[in-house]
């Protein structure tokens, strides 16, 4: 108590201390996890500046960052950013409704299974990207095959998670629900969904995964607008600060919706433990 008068300062209390110390840990992991990417990007633009990596292999990164400011503030970025994430939304809104549909099917009927189950794990083993000359075959050459080869690479996580996240369900809820007289459509609502959503959501953010790197590929052929359009003109010029730029891009928006779907998550799911911490 002397003390505390004699220095006239409240000495932290337990909990303060414990708040503290976990705040330097968290700073110290986040210091730890990015030392080797900052390391990597410093050695990059030394062996840019000095010679030894060619602009013409890889370019510099405050050539890449000059080229990211170049296309922004020219309006090309932002216009083939929200053309490919409208390719992305599309594609995987076909994706998510096809692939639920074929989930419940086949999750909540031994028929159904036995019908859909063969044709789509036959399909997930085949080199979804390989089907690209046979959509353009079909569709031509614009949106639809784009779109197409999004929703077709997205739909079989969805799929495979959904339906063994069904499968998961305890029989018991089931047949209670049955008991208490709810019809199929009720069941579904209150039981099977709740159930299953947490594989739902694991499968849609997979799915995101495989629809950006999907339209990668689809945008570089045949198109007229969209990042992989922009990568497609770099690449004839040369220009591989550009084509670094845009994949950049590309992963960023990855990260954007999965962190997007992570928040859904964390909110559906705020009655689980695991999601609060």
């Amino acid at each position: 108590m002397a003390d505390t008068i004699a220095t006239g300062q409240a000495q932290p209390t337990r909990p303060e201390q414990i708040r503290s110390e976990r705040d330097r840990s968290r700073l110290a992991r986040f210091a730890t996890r990015i030392a080797s990417p900052v390391a990597i990007i410093v050695l990059w633009q030394v062996a840019s500046s000095t010679g030894l990596l060619s602009a013409r292999t890889l370019a510099a990164p405050t050539e890449i960052i000059a080229a990211g400011e170049k296309l922004v503030a020219s309006g090309e970025l932002v216009t083939g950013l929200t053309v490919s994430f409208l390719r992305v939304l599309i594609g995987f809104l076909i994706a998510l409704v096809v692939g639920v549909s074929l989930a419940l099917a086949s999750g909540l009927s031994k028929t159904g299974e036995a019908i859909i189950d063969p044709p789509i794990q036959m399909l997930k083993a085949m080199p979804f990207l390989g089907l690209l000359p046979l959509f353009i075959l079909w569709f031509g050459i614009g949106e639809t095959p784009k779109i197409g080869l999004v929703a077709f690479g997205a739909v079989f996580p969805i799929y495979l998670t959904l339906h063994g996240g069904i499968r998961g369900i305890d029989r018991k809820l089931i047949e209670a629900g049955q008991t208490l007289g709810l019809g199929t459509a009720s069941i579904i609502r209150h039981i099977v969904i709740p159930g299953a959503l947490p594989s739902l959501l694991v499968g849609i953010r997979y799915g995101l995964s495989v629809a950006w790197l999907s339209l990668v590929v689809g945008e570089q052929i045949n198109a007229s607008s969209g990042i992989g359009y922009i990568i497609t003109y770099a690449r004839d010029f040369l220009q591989t600060d550009i084509i670094v730029v845009c994949l950049l891009v590309y992963a960023m928006m990855g990260l954007l919706t999965d962190g997007l779907v992570r928040l859904i998550e964390a909110y559906a799911l705020r009655w689980r433990p695991e999601a609060i911490a």
